[in-house]
């Protein structure tokens, strides 16, 4: 059955008659070539706009024409405000009480940044959104949704230490001290209190590790992180909250050093996250993959609630935020998850890949 549009445009964001809609995407240029799922991409940002049109009639808002602008070519960069078409992405943005970016390269963070200086505006990001996922994620039960991700928000908001045992028998602690647990839960109705922008589709929750920016106190996330990559496998060595290097033999482990050696702000663990859409399904595209269970991130983390910014990378060209996935489904799983509180209770979240709670 096809998605119906203008029952998840109303679960999901509730428009009211006086808001303004606009639908985002990114264009190919230059060296970033386009490709099969990306064209897919804007030919469904095009029949999402029509969709908010015809919702329009019935509620009374405005909706934009359709805005492409340049793509970024890198995940949560800096967006080109003042390029786009027919008009510039700024005057878009200014005008919108509600943006949905389906695009290529994640603007998860930059449209958070617009959020945080701009009242009255909310915004969906689908990075690398696909046509199958409106058979799977996007066509969840986003009420059930929103309870699992309350249930799981909860349990971070108890905990001051995480401890990670992979399949692969490797250990990693995160910690969790003077941070704010927050959701993702597909719920972004007008004025919501918190955060003020989701992926979709929707569900998890997440919380910033603590990254040692208070004098004289430093992280204490460490550990070895292992990471799948195809056939490659290889160990990510944690400490103070910074992958401290990349050991492995694999060509990737090769590329990742150079990487991270790139720029040391790629190095800050900047997430820690619970997917919770019972829909989702674990394919290869962290959009959908990263719903279906645990994952963690990489990089830039002040648009969730951390301290690492686009200011703190030496160029705006090596900003960065990737999120590595260990669902179900994935080579690597959690093969157990425990929080421990402020008073030292521990608590199994999940065990061999499956949720306790």
């Amino acid at each position: 059955m096809a998605l119906d549009l203008q029952k998840l445009f109303v679960d999901v964001f509730h428009p009211e008659s006086d808001e303004c809609v606009v639908v985002l995407v990114d264009v190919p240029h230059g060296e970033y070539t386009d490709h099969d799922l990306w064209r897919e991409r804007r030919d469904m940002a095009i029949e999402w706009q029509a969709g908010w049109e015809v919702l329009a009639k019935d509620v009374g808002f405005d909706v934009l024409p359709l805005v492409s602008f340049p793509a970024s070519g890198a995940h949560n960069a800096n967006l080109p405000l003042e390029a786009g078409d027919p008009m510039a992405l700024r005057a878009a943005l200014e005008k919108a009480t509600l943006a949905l970016a389906l695009t290529q390269y994640s603007a998860t963070a930059p449209l958070s940044a617009w959020a945080t200086d701009h009242d009255d505006f909310r915004a969906a990001s689908l990075p690398q959104v696909a046509r199958r996922m409106e058979k799977t994620a996007l066509a969840a039960d986003y009420a059930e949704v929103a309870r699992r991700c309350k249930i799981l928000k909860n349990a971070l908001a108890e905990a001051e230490m995480a401890h990670v045992t992979f399949s692969t028998g490797h250990k990693w602690q995160v910690d969790l001290r003077f941070r704010e647990a927050k959701m993702d839960d597909g719920q972004l109705p007008r004025g919501k209190s918190g955060f003020p922008i989701i992926n979709l589709p929707s569900g998890e929750s997440f919380q910033v590790p603590y990254e040692g920016e208070r004098d004289g106190e430093a992280s204490r996330t460490e550990g070895e992180i292992p990471v799948s990559f195809g056939n490659d496998q290889v160990l990510f060595h944690v400490e103070n909250n910074r992958i401290v290097t990349v050991s492995g033999d694999e060509p990737k482990a090769g590329e990742l050093r150079t990487f991270f050696e790139v720029d040391p702000m790629r190095r800050n663990i900047a997430e820690l996250a619970l997917g919770c859409n019972a829909e989702a399904v674990v394919w290869g595209n962290v959009l959908e993959d990263e719903k279906a269970g645990f994952h963690w991130a990489y990089g830039r983390s002040e648009h969730l609630g951390g301290v690492v910014a686009p200011e703190d990378f030496s160029s705006p060209e090596n900003i960065e935020h990737q999120d590595i996935v260990y669902a179900k489904d994935s080579p690597i799983q959690v093969a157990s998850l425990v929080l421990v509180g402020e008073n030292g209770n521990a608590r199994e979240v999940i065990k061999d890949g499956d949720y306790l709670i």
